[in-house]
Order: C-alpha cells, then sequence, then structure tokens
C-alpha cells in the first residue's frame, strides 16, 4: 500500500473548544477548519486532525491518505484485517480498517 500522508486524528466533542486548546500546545493556528466538522495542524513537518462532528473513529487513530482507496482497502483485506465499506466523506472517500489490536486506521483518497 502506498501511502501519500500520514496523520493523527483525535475525535472531539466540541471542535471551537478543541481547537483554542490544541492551538495554545502546538504554538500554532489551524491550517485548515471546516465548521464544527473538523480542524488540521500542521506543525514540525507532522499533522494533527480534530474531528468533529465528522468523526468516524471512537478514539485517537491514524489517518493514511492514499492514491488509490479501492486498491489499499482490497490489500488491507487480503492481509487479514478488518475493512469497513468506503463512504463518501464531504472532501473525501475513506473507510476504516481495524489492527489486529482493534486501533482504528481512516484510510482516505481524494
Amino acid at each position: 500500500m502506498e501511502v501519500d500522508k500520514i496523520a493523527t486524528v483525535v475525535p472531539v466533542a466540541d471542535l471551537p473548544a478543541a481547537v483554542a486548546v490544541w492551538s495554545r500546545l502546538l504554538g500554532a493556528d489551524p491550517t485548515f477548519v471546516d465548521g464544527d466538522r473538523w480542524a488540521q495542524f500542521d506543525v514540525a513537518g507532522a499533522r494533527v486532525a480534530l474531528a468533529g462532528t465528522d468523526s468516524v473513529t471512537s478514539g485517537p487513530g491514524l489517518l493514511l491518505r492514499v492514491a488509490d482507496l479501492a486498491a489499499a482497502r482490497t490489500e488491507a483485506e487480503a492481509a487479514g484485517l478488518k475493512v469497513g465499506p468506503v463512504e463518501e466523506g464531504p472532501h473525501e472517500l475513506r473507510c476504516l480498517v481495524w489492527t489486529d489490536e482493534g486501533m482504528e486506521v481512516v484510510l482516505h483518497s481524494k
């Protein structure tokens, strides 16, 4: 599976409040905010995303951007991982993959 970008994603209940806290923690303003749905920070060569009403994971996890979502999903499934269906988000196509330990990973493409 070829991964173009990796981000940590953290679900939050109150996105505006979380943006204020994370802005102070990271010492930076978000690089993108989509209402109460999503915010992301690009700091120190890494991306941290906050998922508000657009959260698809139950806890913190990884967000992996891939060029070919269908191929990445098929590869994860062939590796014996549990995979969810492809869904259309507001800015991307995405699907969940669960590791053997139960960690939720979001595969997505534009």
